[in-house]
């Protein structure tokens, strides 16, 4: 069974680009920069401790009327210095602010890539994201690619108050990924066929329709059905593992998602605005109601 472990790590989990786009260094006032990265005046860089003893590389793209924060995990084979153009565009296009990170191992980031190091990983990210911006879960959208749904899907099932969830060409699991078994083994990784049932915000599916040769579609399918807050998914005809972003109905399909989970934000401000408070309530017409034992 070790090896089937090893199998599966080897086979799909980790491919960091060899060598990484990138490179990171400090300035004498201590900022941290990336270099190969267009400069923004409204992008900072981190370098982040985990759990696992690891320094992670951390970018946040800050939109000065943002609505939500995106905390982008990406797919297996890529690091920040590819992602960059990515990023500014979903900042444009959908007005919001994008956080993303290397796992260890990858990009500049330090230590090996492991299921537990990526778990380690975006929860330092998110650690980050509440003591440096008070980015509350209220605000938070969670966006795993490919083996970026392992991280985020483990994230999202222990945030209870998540604003949304996106999964794109996301894995029911890594052994899954290879074999069409119908049982979860422990030696597998990555299992979000279990994990999405303990998601309670709203997720958000998109996947290749018909070309994707690497995560069939079924994977997606499923994780949608066993969602419990559904959002109408995307199935991209015609797309690839890599190349969903280059289709137009993409960026229309993220910017309704965008739209929906704001008009639901201003729905339930409203109601919490008209709802009594119940102090205030019991204090004025029910003077004597209390529970006895």
């Amino acid at each position: 069974m070790g090896n089937v472990t090893g199998s599966v790590a080897a086979k799909f989990a980790f491919f960091p680009p060899d060598p990484p786009t990138y490179d990171v260094s400090r300035e004498e006032d201590g900022r941290v920069v990336v270099s190969g990265v267009t400069a923004d005046k409204n992008m900072d860089a981190h370098l982040l401790g985990t759990k696992g003893g690891n320094k992670i590389v951390a970018t946040f793209w800050k939109h000065p009327f943002a609505r939500f924060t995106i905390l982008y995990s990406h797919g297996n084979a890529a690091d920040l210095g590819q992602m960059h153009e990515l990023f500014i565009e979903l900042r444009a296009h959908l007005r919001v602010n994008i956080m993303s990170y290397d796992y260890s191992g990858y990009g500049s980031s330090t230590g090996k890539p492991s299921e537990i190091n990526t778990y380690y990983d975006i929860e330092a990210v998110y650690d980050c994201l509440k003591s440096k911006y008070e980015i509350k879960q209220e605000d938070l959208i969670l966006y795993g690619q490919s083996v970026g749904s392992g991280p985020t899907v483990h994230l999202a099932s222990r945030l209870k108050k998540l604003r949304g969830v996106v999964l794109h060409s996301a894995i029911l699991s890594g052994i899954r990924v290879l074999y069409p078994v119908k049982v979860s083994f422990w030696f597998d990784i990555f299992k979000n066929i279990d994990k999405i049932r303990q998601v309670n915000s709203i997720v958000l599916v998109i996947h290749q329709g018909t070309n994707d040769d690497i995560v069939d579609w079924s994977h997606g399918k499923r994780l949608w059905e066993l969602a419990k807050e559904k959002y109408d998914p995307l199935w991209v005809k015609g797309g690839g593992h890599c190349n969903i972003e280059t289709f137009p109905e993409y960026i229309k399909h993220m910017r309704k998602f965008i739209n929906a989970l704001e008009k639901l934000s201003l729905t339930r401000q409203t109601k919490q605005q008209l709802t009594p408070n119940p102090s205030i309530t019991e204090s004025r017409h029910n003077k004597c109601l209390r529970f006895k034992r």
